[in-house]
């Protein structure tokens, strides 16, 4: 197999996931492009790639709600695997959700060894993504843009997963308490102690993550405006002026104080909310047009793409649905060089081949119809 991009997928497999039964393909490109008709089932194939990398995948889903219906219109266990080529050679990676347990657990394999966790996908692969679903992301609630953070923050701590998914169980678990009207004090500390130390480590890798980002988009030049990012917040303003195991004292007292008052609410990380400038404009990005709104996010992304090959040494993979489709002829170019320069592998789709032909030569084409892949 020829150098190429890094990390790069070179096959991938999916069984019964969404509109699949079962699909398969090889790849020895830098680009891949999946076109065919809206329905076709080329979103579910990046999401598919998106569940080889820590968390939810790019739809936020369910495990179970991945799951194809059976014949019988019962749910049969969904599965993906992959060879990737991550720089340092082959490595097949699987993960699914267990048929054999209830709810949703997900198993996950590396070389068919079963691993415990899916932190581990993270010292393997990085990935990120753009889908039409993101396109409001800076003019809609704050938690849409958590969660964009989040998946950044992943690229370069996979462990950071773990302390999110624990800030949300304890999270949820008091708000249950407290809505029942449970009174167990000792129970309801030991969760704050969790949200507090787990809330801060969370607001702390965000806050680092927004500085070198932030760096990375004041150096970027191209056709997409420059921006300026910022993470707003009680938990990061005490992180900037204090050490973190103080701002984690002062959170814990502050829920045990509403909790005592009987209220529900308090300053963690579910009030941090990511900013995005329009330099040129000086506009915040949830005031400019779609289309300009749709560029900054690019530029994002480009810059968090560039700043994870200086830190990491590679690119992470790059899922980019529809994205042609808001772009004109010029952007589109733009786009196509500024991702053919990092040196990773992105995976485009489109409902059109010809808005992809200035990847001629470059890109692997395959058409999707209703869940059969057909290469171009």
């Amino acid at each position: 197999m020829p150098a190429g991009p890094f990390p790069a997928v070179r096959k991938l497999a999916v069984h019964r996931f969404r509109n699949y039964v079962d699909a398969a393909l090889e790849v020895n490109a830098p680009a891949v492009v999946l076109t065919g008709p809206n329905g076709a089932g080329k979103t579910n194939l990046l999401e598919a790639l998106s569940f080889l990398a820590p968390g939810r995948g790019l739809r936020a889903a369910r495990l179970s709600e991945v799951d194809r219906l059976a014949p019988s219109n019962m749910p049969a266990a969904w599965a993906v695997s992959a060879e990737i080529d991550d720089g340092d050679g082959p490595v097949r990676i699987g993960t699914g959700r267990d048929p054999a347990a209830a709810g949703d657990r997900r198993l996950v394999r590396i070389d068919g060894v079963p691993a415990r966790g899916q932190t581990v996908l993270g010292d393997h692969l990085a990935v990120t993504w753009l889908t039409p679903a993101m396109d409001r992301l800076f003019a809609e609630g704050g938690g849409g843009r958590r969660r964009f953070l989040d998946r950044l923050v992943f690229a370069f701590d996979p462990a950071h997963a773990g302390r999110v998914a624990r800030l949300d169980h304890a999270q949820r678990e008091r708000g249950r308490l407290l809505r029942a009207g449970v009174r167990d004090d000792a129970w309801l500390a030991a969760l704050e102690e969790t949200i507090a130390a787990s809330g801060v480590a969370v607001a702390a890798a965000r806050r680092e993550m927004v500085i070198r980002l932030d760096q990375a988009c004041a150096a970027a030049e191209g056709a997409f405006p420059k921006a300026r990012v910022r993470l707003v917040g009680p938990l990061e303003a005490g992180l900037a002026a204090q050490p973190a195991v103080e701002v984690e004292e002062r959170l814990r007292i502050n829920l045990r104080d509403q909790r005592e008052r009987g209220e529900r609410g308090f300053d963690g990380p579910q009030k941090s909310d990511l900013e995005v400038i329009h330099v040129a404009k000086d506009m915040p990005a949830g005031l400019c047009s779609t289309g300009e709104q749709k560029a900054l996010l690019i530029a994002v992304m480009l810059a968090h793409a560039r700043l994870h090959h200086a830190y990491r040494g590679r690119s992470p993979l790059l899922l980019l649905d529809e994205v042609a489709a808001h772009l004109d002829a010029a952007r589109r170019g733009a786009l196509f060089a500024a991702v053919g320069a990092l040196g990773g592998q992105v995976w485009y789709t489109g409902t059109e081949p010809a808005a992809f032909d200035g990847l001629a030569g470059q890109a692997a084409f395959f058409g999707i119809v209703d869940g059969v892949i057909t290469p171009r």
